[in-house]
């Protein structure tokens, strides 16, 4: 019995240390991300929403040169954050529109 109750303290402790990564959203509508800066966690992710009506957007990581499919009004598209680090970005058709995302440990 004893060895049981051990074992159990032994993996909560364990699972207490471990963080569950989380899910957040930005969405896009009147050529603006919403929020423009989002702090997250490492390993979770984010996805952007088109609330548009009739515009595609992409979302491009300005340092990296990553940048993802167009979407069109009603899809998404998901990143996840496994690193730290300042991530800017802007839509590749329309460079006015910025965001980024601060991912913290």
């Amino acid at each position: 019995m004893q060895f049981g109750k051990l074992l159990c303290a032994s993996a909560l402790a364990c699972l207490q240390g471990v963080a569950m990564a989380a899910e957040h959203e930005v969405r896009i509508s009147d050529y603006r991300f919403e929020p423009t800066e989002l702090r997250v966690r490492v390993g979770d992710t984010v996805t952007w929403i088109n609330e548009e009506k009739r515009t595609s957007h992409s979302v491009l990581f300005i340092a990296r040169g990553e940048e993802s499919e167009r979407f069109f009004p009603g899809e998404r598209w998901s990143r996840a954050f496994p690193e730290t680090g300042r991530f800017e970005y802007r839509c590749g058709p329309h460079p006015e529109m910025l965001g980024v995302v601060i991912v913290e440990d």
